[in-house]
């Protein structure tokens, strides 16, 4: 099965009025169906690679589908260039839970899961994330130069995002990239919870901005602290304070602003 997460394309480069023909390394972006138990759920547009974990974490998040067990998952339809365009994830439905959500079916652009949502769907309740401690400034710094380093689809084509998952010691879990931000995060933690160590996660860094729906990612997954590379939405802010969980911004070299 084809994963390639960039592709070549052949374009015209002008540098003071200057032309040349260039070939340019670019993400890959592709529809994908995700289908609960036979039945259309949604549709997102990502980069090839992960499907499971993608999958995995968007249900997660959407408390679609809660439980520790890890559901069937199949793949269910590829493209001519040998991309997965379609997956259904399955199991018991009455561990399914789809009803009243609004109509995923609509698709959901690469830089926003949270298109189509109520009011009342982005409440975050539940329990509260418990206390803890806030890594250091040297800890954050780490952390991110240990996800640059691994950001392998970005070095390669400069339009990728990724989200990385480290333990309490700092030690690196898992990362990922995608086109989308909130793929990527999917992604990480989804494959967590597909290897069973979701619980060792303590905190998650993003390489963009921080929006509400990485917020109630983080949340659905029960990480205690967030980290981004730029800036935080005001319903973020609000989000982590009223959820308990740590929220460092501009994470950049050796300084950080912390809001929660």
């Amino acid at each position: 099965m084809i994963h390639q997460p960039v592709q070549n394309f052949t374009a015209t480069k002008v540098v003071q009025n200057v032309t040349q023909s260039v070939e340019d390394a670019l993400t890959v972006e592709v529809m994908l169906s995700i289908y609960v138990n036979g039945e259309p759920y949604t549709i997102t547009m990502h980069t090839p690679g992960d499907e499971q974990a993608l999958a995995r974490g968007l249900l997660l998040s959407e408390q679609v589908y809660t439980e520790k067990a890890n559901p069937a998952f199949s793949i269910t339809e590829v493209n001519d260039a040998g991309y997965i365009t379609a997956v259904n994830v399955s199991g018991d439905a009455d561990l399914f839970h789809t009803e009243g959500k609004v109509n995923r079916t609509l698709v959901s652009v690469s830089s926003c899961g949270m298109c189509g949502k109520t009011e009342a769907e982005l409440l975050l309740t539940g329990v509260h994330i418990p206390a803890h401690d806030t890594p250091s400034a040297e800890r954050v710094q780490q952390m991110f130069q240990t996800m640059q380093a691994h950001q392998n689809t970005f070095q390669s084509s400069g339009g990728s995002h990724a989200s990385a998952i480290f333990d309490e010691a700092g030690n690196l879990l898992v990362i990922k990239e995608d086109i989308g931000r909130h793929n990527a995060v999917d992604k990480a933690i989804g494959q967590l919870m597909l290897d069973g160590h979701l619980e060792q996660a303590y905190c998650i860094i993003v390489s963009g901005r921080v929006s509400y729906e990485i917020v109630q990612k983080t949340y659905r997954a029960g990480i205690p602290v967030l980290a981004a590379v730029s800036a935080p939405s005001s319903l973020a802010v609000e989000s982590c304070r009223s959820a308990g969980i740590t929220l460092l911004a501009f994470c950049r070299e050796d300084k950080f602003t912390e809001y929660t």
